[in-house]
């Protein structure tokens, strides 16, 4: 059964003991036709199986083994097997399949390459269900697995996400006895790590003796928990394996950047970069790209700008990591420049670009440019808008104002209406102030099935701020009864190669005093510059002296001092928050930057803040 992959105990005991097939009696050999070929014609078909560079001239020298007899040989098929299956010709798998099913005792390494045929990379006639019928066929005919068929197997697995079925593999070489084997254990690691079982992806990795252990495998764990999003236990596990003397590879490194640009861990990550600088000669686009995105995610965009001017064969992917990073800065003028400088030079836009580019349009409120852009997708690349492009365009509309014109684009989306342009619009409602209109879109979100905890805190902060505070407790008490839990905020500041996390009112940290005192010092040089602190967005209906308690010790405020207390004068502070910038932490970050000449770097869940000299470059449109 492919589906389920569900092996009979006759199949199981096959595989716990896997028997090679019997010599053939010497009568029967004798009557084999490529035994009786002529020795120069078999090697020259065999010399003409090897040089085959197109599916045509497979078929020739197909032709000329039919006519010689050997076609059913295993050991002269093999060549023009694995051209077929190996090569991404179209129509190739095909064929092969045909040269595998003529054979008459095809052996483990036939049933190998077909298997890989089918879950080769990019191809597309990838079929990875045919390579665990192949599987099962295989233990049907009493032809014993090997070290080589597992890794393919659970990549076809992987592929089709098929986690039962890849565990009754695991069993399969356990009784095989081939757990210990290189290869075997980085396919399960990666075969876990795929099918989002980073737990399992763990316990396959510590299986591995030490001394077993290869680049490979810390490679596939690492990709495990970069799949899982679970960003801090690859920066852990990278550093581990440095440690531990392994010289990373270029897919371990690639997961550490990622991991560095959704932490904004510069350092480690500028680490990385000088590492690469020392080892390898030249980056790849890959790997330049990787650096691009994570630069940006820093905060810091120039060295971001850098590396992407300087690589050489910049592709689609390389302009849309660049197009994003702009956005994420705000910075809409660079990003049309950028995306003009694509187009000129011959690369066609795809989604992520165009993506990338409305977004940094919304970001800096350019709403003319970002409506031309909108129509010279569909109209001069012809590309049909998504229901992320739809978004962008409600995001851009309705910050800028227009929110009955972003309303009506919600309800024409040929996509129908989606969360993600019912949540824009909802933000935007909360920025301009439209407390009817933020109601009508929550219910939307809620008749979609997709309104979060966030969603409900909005309007009920805007009927707090409104002074309705039995609506506000209303909507907060909804939540909680439909079973909506709110992330908790946090804010993270990086220091020397660690980050340190804190949360509102936090006293966990082996530093809090010194942090509080720190604190006290900035709230007395801000007072002492006439500040005073914003608590019109305290939605609690206290006094107004627990409304600046409740401001004072601020997540991103404990982070900024921690950063300013633990850094080297003049260096930038660096913080990374869940929550989205509120207006008295902008101006107090603002004021920061100027009092003590320091460069402060702050992203929150939409965009990035940086300020300098008591200005961020956001220009107060956030």
């Amino acid at each position: 059964m492919v589906g389920g992959l569900v092996l009979s105990q006759a199949q199981t005991h096959q595989v716990a003991t896997p028997r090679t097939a019997a010599p053939a009696p010497a009568q029967a050999l004798e009557k084999r036709p490529w035994d009786q070929a002529q020795p120069c014609g078999t090697a020259a078909a065999a010399a003409a199986a090897v040089s085959v560079r197109s599916l045509d001239e497979v078929r020739k020298a197909h032709a000329r083994h039919i006519k010689l007899g050997v076609d059913r040989c295993p050991r002269h098929a093999r060549p023009l097997l694995a051209a077929c299956a190996l090569s991404g010709w179209p129509g190739g798998m095909e064929l092969a399949a045909s040269i595998f099913e003529s054979l008459v005792e095809p052996e483990a390494f036939d049933y190998n390459t077909l298997m890989r045929g089918h879950v080769g990379g990019g191809r597309g006639d990838r079929e990875p269900a045919a390579a665990l019928r192949l599987y099962v066929d295989m233990l049907e005919a009493g032809v014993g697995p090997d070290s080589y068929t597992f890794p393919f197997v659970l990549k076809a697995c992987a592929q089709l996400a098929s986690l039962q079925q890849g565990r009754q593999l695991q069993a399969h070489i356990e009784k095989l006895g081939l757990q210990h084997d290189e290869h075997v254990q980085n396919s399960l690691i990666s075969f876990y790590g795929k099918c989002g079982e980073p737990a399992m992806a763990r316990l396959a990795f510590d299986r591995v003796e030490d001394e077993e252990r290869t680049t490979a495998s810390w490679s596939a764990l690492l990709a495990a928990y970069t799949k899982a999003g679970l960003w801090g236990e690859c920066l852990e596990s990278f550093g581990a394996m440095v440690l531990d003397g392994w010289r990373p590879d270029e897919s371990s490194m690639v997961s550490a950047i990622s991991a560095c640009a959704h932490l904004g861990a510069f350092d480690v990550g500028r680490s990385i970069h000088c590492a690469l600088l020392r080892n390898t000669a030249r980056l790849n686009t890959i790997m330049q790209t990787s650096l691009v995105d994570m630069y940006a995610k820093c905060g810091s965009i120039e060295k971001a700008a850098a590396v992407f001017d300087a690589m050489d064969d910049k592709n689609a992917w390389a302009y849309s990591a660049m197009l994003s990073g702009l956005a994420l800065h705000g910075d809409g003028r660079k990003a049309l420049q950028v995306f003009d400088a694509m187009v000129r030079e011959g690369h066609a836009p795809d989604a992520a670009a165009y993506v990338g580019v409305l977004n940094a349009c919304s970001r800096a409120g350019l709403l003319e440019d970002g409506l031309r852009c909108f129509d010279r997708m569909r109209l001069e690349h012809k590309f049909a808008p998504n229901a992320q492009h739809y978004g962008c365009m409600v995001d851009l509309m309705a910050r800028a104002g227009r929110l009955d014109d972003a309303r009506a684009l919600i309800g024409s989306m040929p996509t129908g209406p989606t969360d993600t342009a019912w949540r824009s619009l909802l933000n935007a409602c909360r920025i301009h102030g439209d407390l009817d209109l933020a109601e009508s879109a929550l219910e939307e979100l809620r008749s979609l099935g997709a309104a979060n905890a966030g969603d409900y805190v909005i309007v009920a902060d805007m009927h707090a701020r409104a002074k309705n505070w039995a609506a506000a407790a209303a909507f907060r008490t909804e939540a909680v009864d439909w079973g909506l839990a709110q992330s908790p905020g946090f804010s993270a500041v990086e220091v020397r190669g660690e980050l340190h996390r804190f949360v509102s009112q936090d006293m966990s940290h082996p530093r809090t005093r010194d942090i509080y005192e720190m604190l006290h010092q900035m709230e007395w040089q801000l007072r002492f510059d006439g500040y005073r602190p914003d608590t019109s967005e305290v939605a609690l209906d206290v006094g107004e002296e627990e409304k600046r308690h409740v401001v004072a010790a601020h997540s991103q405020k404990l982070a900024m001092a921690f950063g300013l207390l633990s850094t080297p004068e003049g260096a930038p502070v660096r913080v990374v928050t869940n929550l989205r910038m509120s207006k008295e932490c902008h101006a107090y970050s603002a004021l920061i930057s100027e009092i003590f000449g320091r460069e402060i770097v702050i992203r929150d869940r939409n965009r990035l803040h940086r300020f300098r000299r008591g200005a961020c470059t956001c220009r107060d449109y956030w």
